[in-house]
């Protein structure tokens, strides 16, 4: 009995669909050929929603629409029949689509693989067809960027050379750019940049202990930034440097000191077989002859 009820109801959702194409076969083989508009780019981030606009010449009353995703396999996303407005197709975008009376199509939340292409087909009320394709590019939001500071020459007090590294994980259409915080600049002088603007050359000296840089990473719908101050790199380098310096002074004087005391004690008065024999026989001497 149950896998009754479930065929009946697979065929009542079929049935539906075929009725809703059936209203919309003969209006499309009446209607003239559609006027196609594309080169529409629309673009969103994850977890956001954008608006698909349905737009069209002056003087075009529209009476129906059909929105369609054409990638990666044609599905029906929304109609409006005769001022009906249907959303509840089943789709990738299925919960996620809400058609408004203007008829554009909203797509939210967004997910990472909803990118591709859309279309939606409008019917004014003499039959007139007038077709329009979206491109959406849906983008992660840009995460905070990781900045690591080398020190390239470290000359303290005077001077100190760093390359700032700025990087992201897997992120698309990144844009990498740096700013001095406390200017009005927005940029850097490129010959202090490379790889594309991930890496940045400073020089600084004593009077720029504070001068801070701030990474900024951007892709077409966000941003986000890191700020580091080179100086405080720079001077803890010399502390790792001048105790490094430390240890090559004093362990060769400690190892020199350790081998003077071997020797002295290895080639000393009784040390070695024989000497310890003529130092026991001094000794010996001593005692039987001792001093009146």
């Amino acid at each position: 009995m149950s896998w009754m009820l479930v065929v009946w109801g697979a065929l009542l959702a079929l049935r539906r669909r075929v009725a809703v194409w059936s209203l919309w076969m003969p209006l499309l083989w009446a209607a003239p050929l559609p006027v196609a508009a594309t080169g529409a780019h629309v673009q969103g981030q994850v977890g956001g929603s954008v608006l698909l606009a349905a737009e069209c010449h002056p003087g075009f009353q529209v009476r129906e629409a059909i929105w369609l995703s054409l990638w990666p396999s044609e599905e029906l996303l929304a109609t409006s029949f005769r001022g009906s407005l249907e959303t509840l197709y089943h789709s990738r975008f299925l919960g996620r689509t809400r058609l408004h009376h203007n008829l554009s199509l909203e797509l939210g939340p967004l997910e990472p693989g909803d990118s591709g292409n859309f279309s939606v087909l409008l019917v004014d009320t003499e039959g007139r067809a007038w077709t329009q394709t979206l491109q959406l590019k849906v983008y992660d939001a840009v995460p905070r960027p990781t900045v690591q500071v080398f020190i390239a020459v470290s000359q303290p007090p005077k001077t100190c050379q760093a390359f700032l590294s700025c990087w992201v994980p897997n992120i698309s259409d990144i844009t990498y750019g740096w700013r001095q915080e406390g200017t009005m600049d927005f940029g850097i002088k490129a010959h202090g940049l490379f790889t594309d603007g991930q890496v940045l050359r400073v020089s600084l000296g004593p009077e720029d202990k504070g001068m801070a840089f701030s990474c900024i990473v951007s892709n077409p719908v966000s941003w986000n930034s890191t700020i580091v101050t080179p100086w405080e790199s720079c001077h803890h380098e010399a502390g790792k440097a001048s105790y490094k310096d430390v240890l090559l002074v004093v362990v060769p004087v400690l190892l020199l000191l350790i081998l003077a005391g071997l020797s002295a004690w290895y080639w000393g008065p009784c040390s070695g077989r024989k000497k310890k024999e003529v130092c026991a026989d001094e000794v010996t001497l001593q005692t039987e002859n001792p001093l009146v």
